[in-house]
């Protein structure tokens, strides 16, 4: 993934011209992920970090939901990759209107281990994810084009258009967030 960011910095081309068969290969086994890194929290969906780009150029991380769980309306602000590894997760896109409120855009995307979806500012980047069972933890993996955790994002209201700035952080215990200053 560093080859490909030095070889294309800055473009979405890098998606297609080898993130994505990365990614790919990534989820197509379900054998590595550390348990530390695959554990659900009983109230809140986990962001893991499991390796970040020196530079903050890109950030790998795997999102466990349990049972039920799901994010409010977000955005990313950058390109990223969702590749499924256990379970199955729902992802709705949202779309703005003329008067700011958001409502869903297009059909719920249901996601099972091995599928791959994209988001990027330019399509799909606002959205609501959750675990597609209520019953078990399901598990992604996001290869974003930033250090995902320490991005300024925001989080929508979609009945009033009232934006919520954030920045997620990671949930991990075992690596710290080793990035220091204020949110990019």
């Amino acid at each position: 993934m560093t080859r490909l960011v030095e070889a294309h910095p800055g473009n979405e081309a890098l998606l297609m011209a080898g993130a994505l068969p990365l990614m790919r290969d990534l989820v197509s086994a379900d054998d590595w992920l550390p348990e530390a890194m695959a554990a659900a929290h009983p109230r809140y969906y986990q962001q893991h970090l499991l390796y970040g780009d020196p530079l903050d150029r890109f950030s790998l991380v795997s999102f466990v939901w349990g049972p039920g769980q799901k994010t409010p309306v977000h955005d990313h602000t950058v390109w990223g990759l969702i590749g499924m590894l256990r379970g199955s997760e729902c992802g709705q896109a949202y779309a703005r209107s003329a008067d700011g409120t958001l409502a869903p855009c297009g059909p719920e995307l249901r996601l099972l281990p091995g599928d791959i979806d994209q988001v990027s500012p330019t399509f799909g980047d606002i959205h609501v994810v959750r675990n597609a069972h209520d019953d078990r933890c399901s598990i992604s993996i996001h290869l974003y084009g930033g250090n995902i955790g320490r991005i300024a994002r925001h989080v929508f209201i979609p009945d009033t258009g009232e934006v919520k700035p954030f920045v997620s952080g990671y949930s991990n215990q075992l690596v710290p967030n080793l990035w220091a200053g204020e949110p990019a």
